[in-house]
């Protein structure tokens, strides 16, 4: 990687918490590369119908900016119009049994990308996400490191603002992306790492604990997901619940009850 490719990665202002901030979108997006990134895409659904073809048009223009894309939809058992959504968009269907861990590590085993990019169905990633994989992807030294994307929700309020002011804190103090986030990484440092377990809930915060944040980048670029279940539930209500799910973890109470207070 050149001096310019070089300044493309800087330490976030949280220093010494193993974080990397990209810079700018803007600077990103101008970069290209001779070399074509082969990346896989894997999405697991569950009657995503809503917001999938949101998510899959977000990632359409990938092939034209030197990435060689396959997408692959590991559906849990939809009956809405998720499958006819993700035809409808040339990706590769697999149906098989709920949870999303079994799915995701379900479609890592076929995918055939030299890079991985896990991603949920209500996740749009905001223009210029394939520059700024690509040039993650091109330097030799993230072989061995995984990246996320910026939090941000699709919701106008000053409640979804200040929830990704605390999703920020969290990423760069914590360590704790969440799989909304989406989750880039090599398939072979995949591998390495042992993959995503078969968990109905918090395989995103397993993952990234093995990974370890001093592995882990985190791009400038925003990975836009749907603010439905905190207008629901309200912002507070359903903060609290995720926090608590977030401390039962770590005290080590098994994922498939913590499913139940999640919701």
């Amino acid at each position: 990687m050149g001096p310019r490719d070089q300044q493309a990665y800087q330490m976030s202002g949280a220093s010494g918490t193993g974080f990397i901030r990209t810079h700018s979108q803007e600077r990103l997006g101008t970069r290209r590369r001779a070399r074509r990134l082969s990346l896989s895409v894997v999405i697991p659904t569950l009657n995503a119908a809503e917001s999938l073809s949101r998510t899959l048009s977000g990632l359409a223009l990938a092939e034209r900016r030197g990435i060689d894309l396959e997408i692959i939809i590991v559906d849990g058992g939809s009956t809405d119009t998720t499958l006819e959504i993700a035809q409808h968009y040339g990706a590769h269907v697999i149906e098989t049994e709920p949870g999303r861990g079994h799915q995701l590590n379900t479609g890592a085993k076929i995918a055939r990308g030299d890079w991985f990019l896990f991603l949920h169905a209500d996740t749009l990633l905001e223009r210029g996400w394939d520059a700024t994989a690509m040039v993650f992807a091109a330097e030799e030294r993230n072989r061995d490191r995984a990246a996320v994307f910026t939090f941000a929700l699709d919701d106008p309020s000053p409640a979804a603002r200040r929830l990704e002011r605390l999703v920020r804190w969290r990423n760069n103090w914590l360590g704790l992306p969440y799989g909304d986030q989406g989750l880039l990484i090599n398939r072979r440092f995949y591998s390495r790492v042992g993959g995503f377990k078969n968990l109905v809930l918090m395989e995103d915060v397993e993952v990234v604990c093995r990974i370890g944040m001093s592995r882990i980048v985190l791009f400038d670029i925003r990975a836009i997901t749907s603010a439905k279940r905190y207008r629901q539930s309200g912002y507070v209500a359903r903060v609290g619940r995720n926090v608590i799910c977030l401390a039962l973890y770590f005290l080590h109470v098994p994922p498939r009850w913590i499913a139940k207070i999640y919701g």
